[in-house]
């Protein structure tokens, strides 16, 4: 090979390769620079620091013991369907390459007849070809079809997956209240499990193909030419793959902080379009402006830094695994011919082998370049996967009652409350006994998740019959007494005696409207068939539509099945009166009334409380209005300073509060 590859072949070979140094280096250093002024851009976005700890994004073991993670649950066994179209995909790559194959040797045969004037040997190949032509085009198409059905298969087990974690029990407010890690979940569950899904199936793809091609090319190549060019060809591969692995190292930290940002972006615009009507009133469109935009700066800069360095791996990628890999190719495909090797042949001879060793080479070349290349895939697979392997950790965690929060107490940006520097910081400390008919809270202290002390210690009893008026000034800690005995914030120390969740209902100032029907409003969250089950009918929903004095509901929104966006047909004091009737339908044994009749009148008011005292409801009310102190017989009074008062209700007492 030392002859032909001269010395001006070799210096300028070494230019070329100080010059894609230099490119790559200068590429780096724009790389660090940025990501630095990201970093300090991101300190600004408040937003932007439910992340936790950063962590590195390559191709090494980590990546490989995620991937191997997640690869069990998409592809749970050698007998799923999954596994199916694996098998499948392997199939049509193998019936892919004998028809390239088969393809060379076809051409290389028309190509023979044409120079030689064969006109029966023409006519007899194209023929062949003619013939072929279904059968390749059902193969490249067949091979198409799987890997689509492929990603939608995985997609669907990933998604499953997710989201019977995420919505296993309150998961999902534990992640969005209590949890700090994540801060844009909908990005994760549906963008990035689309995309690592696509991503690991093209890398299979990109991956068994190429290696396919190299084992039969090299196999064929050997015969013809010698095993030495193969050989090092194999080499360069190596070499090529190790290089090229090293220098895109980048990519899957950019990957992974790209998806980041489009989930800010999604997430500043989601919280324009919930709290439209407040921002209206406040006429703060051009603040939100600002905010929306500085999102969508902060993802436009990272999508330009990642464009230009994506340009700079592309310049290096063509010329490494492409441009190179075909100069190694004629290099080695010229020694049998240049050399004495094939001396014996006749020109016509050594036209055809060269012809058909060269397609073999080329083949071969870029078999070895779309492997090479695979590496950035896998690089950009590496941020995917360091994403969702994020989310599973978190969720596993919360299923375990261990959650990161950032504590008051504590200097660091965030810790794990499991492990506090504090017995008093201690969530699970508590004890939670589950009794009918009476909620007693024994020396419970009254904390936030973050460890900000309400009460320090809070104990009163209430019994089936007991009413209970909660009121206090703003931010003294009525809605974490209704969180802690809903069971949606630890409890950090005492005992808490309680019925089980499904005997306690709450009704908050704004109620919540499901998607259906408008059944489906007044039985949420049971479904008609469990509304069956328990033996009630459109007639005792109508009933309670009566108690809250809504039945011409029934005539102006059309019947029981009507569907409509509910949320906003119905007015304020509408959405009260349904949750009303809600309450009546599941009929718990405790019922906790947030502020949720200050849209109703003080009649059909009375009449809902009175029905509630008839049916045995006892009830938790939080409200400013006097009229509701007569339907109470007890007041919990909480100060705002860590205080509280629990005591029967009399003249005094309702003086006081008024």
């Amino acid at each position: 090979m030392a002859p032909v590859f001269s010395k001006v072949a070799a210096r300028n070979s070494a230019l070329i390769g100080a010059s894609v140094g230099i490119v790559y280096w200068i590429s780096t250093v724009r790389l660090r620079n940025r990501l630095k002024k990201a970093e300090i851009d991101e300190v600004a976005c408040a937003y932007a620091q439910k992340e936790g700890n950063k962590e590195k994004v390559q191709v090494d073991a980590k990546f490989f013991k995620q991937l191997k993670a997640i690869l069990k649950i998409i592809l749970p066994g050698v007998f799923s369907l999954e596994a199916v179209y694996v098998a499948l995909i392997a199939g049509t790559l193998v019936g892919r390459t004998l028809c390239d194959i088969w393809m060379i040797h076809n051409g290389t045969v028309i190509e023979r007849a044409i120079i030689t004037q064969n006109v029966p040997l023409f006519r007899k190949s194209l023929e062949a070809f003619i013939i072929a032509m279904p059968l390749l085009s059902l193969v490249n198409n067949a091979m198409k079809f799987t890997l689509s059905e492929l990603k939608l298969l995985f997609r669907s087990r990933l998604t499953k997956h997710l989201y019977s974690k995420y919505l296993s029990g309150i998961t999902y407010y534990k992640m969005s209240n209590i949890d700090n890690r994540i801060s844009n979940p909908d990005q994760l569950l549906t963008q990035d499990v689309d995309k690592f899904c696509n991503s690991v199936t093209d890398l299979y793809s990109n991956i068994s193909k190429p290696l396919l091609d190299i084992i039969i090319f090299v196999q064929r190549l050997a015969s013809d030419v010698g095993v030495e060019g193969p050989s090092f060809m194999m080499i360069y591969l190596l070499i090529a793959g190790l290089i090229l692995t090293r220098l895109r190292r980048p990519i899957g930290k950019m990957t992974m902080n790209e998806q980041k940002l489009e989930g800010e972006f999604r997430y500043v615009n989601s919280r324009l379009i919930t709290n439209s009507e407040e921002i209206a009133f406040y006429r703060g469109h051009q603040r939100e402006k600002v905010t929306m935009m500085h999102a969508f700066m902060r993802l436009f800069r990272h999508l330009k830094m990642s464009q230009h360095f994506n340009f700079t791996m592309g310049f290096i990628d063509n010329i490494i695994a492409r441009y190179w890999a075909t100069v190694v190719g004629y290099l080695l495909i010229s020694r049998p011919f240049i050399g004495s090797r094939k001396d014996g042949l006749s020109s016509s001879e050594r036209l055809e082998s060269y012809y058909k060793s060269g397609r073999m080479f080329v083949k071969l070349a870029e078999a070895i370049g779309r492997l090479v290349l695979a590496g950035r895939e896998m690089t950009k697979l590496a941020g995917f996967t360091a994403r969702l392997t994020q989310l599973t950790t978190v969720l596993k965690e919360l299923s375990e009652g261990t959650y990161v929060r950032t504590m008051v107490n504590d200097s660091r940006d965030s810790q794990i409350i499991k492990e506090p520097p504090s017995a008093n910081l201690r969530p699970g400390a508590g004890i939670i006994k589950y009794q009918d008919n009476i909620i007693k809270f024994d020396r419970v202290p009254l904390k936030t998740p973050n460890g900000d002390t309400l009460v320090q210690e809070l104990s009163f009893e209430v019994k089936s019959g007991m009413n209970v008026l909660v009121h206090g000034p703003n931010g003294c800690g009525k809605s974490s007494l209704f969180r802690v005995l809903g069971e949606l914030w630890p409890l950090f120390g005492g005992v808490l005696t309680k019925p089980a969740k499904e005997k306690l209902f709450y009704i908050p100032q704004r109620p919540y409207m499901t998607l259906g029907t408008f059944r489906d409003q007044i039985i949420y969250p049971d479904s008609q068939d469990d509304m069956k089950r328990k033996g009630v009918t459109d007639l005792d929903l109508q009933y309670f539509l009566e108690l809250v004095q809504l039945t011409y509901l029934l005539d102006r929104e059309g019947d029981w099945n009507s569907i409509k966006d509910w949320m906003d047909i119905l007015s304020g004091g509408e959405k009260q009166r349904i949750a009303m009737a809600r309450l009546f339908y599941h009929r718990p044994q405790f019922a906790i009334l947030d502020e949720c009749t200050s849209a109703v009148s003080m009649d059909v008011e009375g009449s809902m409380y009175q029905y509630c005292r008839e049916v045995g409801i006892t009830l938790f009310t939080v409200s400013h209005r006097k009229s509701l102190w007569k339907h109470h017989e007890y007041t919990l009074y909480m100060d705002g300073r860590g205080g509280y008062k629990f005591e029967v209700m009399d003249e005094t007492t309702e003086a006081m509060g008024s």
